[in-house]
């Protein structure tokens, strides 16, 4: 496949000529530095536009995840994480010792019952074929 090298290599359709000053309008900003508790800090910009009180006190840092405030001298300090809580964690906040007992007997219960039937059914199946050979 041969061109006839008009194109320039790495360019793409619409593009303006290197080192375009002009790639439209650009809005007013406002850039505020927010300092997290690891000493990251980073610069996102707000359009000026916004009323300041609706430009949030707090982010999260895009490179460790823990907030991140305007004060750099008092970055906001790490939140405190909850430990991963298990099912069984999760059901001994909703039930008492009693209710448990109460749920454990009733399973227990249920199992037994089922096991018994197949018990049952098993003992009549084998006299079954127990007949069948004779």
């Amino acid at each position: 496949m041969s061109s006839n090298g008009a194109a320039i290599r790495g360019s793409r359709v619409g593009a303006g000529p290197m080192g375009e000053q002009d790639n439209g309008f650009q809005a007013e900003r406002v850039t505020l530095t927010y300092y997290c508790f690891n000493n990251h800090n980073f610069s996102p910009s707000f359009a000026s536009s916004v009323v300041f009180e609706e430009i949030p006190v707090e982010l999260d840092c895009p490179h460790c995840g823990l907030p991140a405030g305007q004060d750099k001298d008092n970055p906001p300090q790490i939140a405190k994480h909850e430990p991963y809580k298990t099912h069984l964690a999760y059901v001994k906040e909703r039930r008492t010792e009693a209710e448990a007992k109460a749920l454990l007997e009733e399973a227990v219960a249920t199992v037994r019952v089922r096991r018994e039937r197949l018990l049952a059914e098993a003992k009549a199946e084998a006299k079954k074929a127990a007949k069948s050979k004779k």
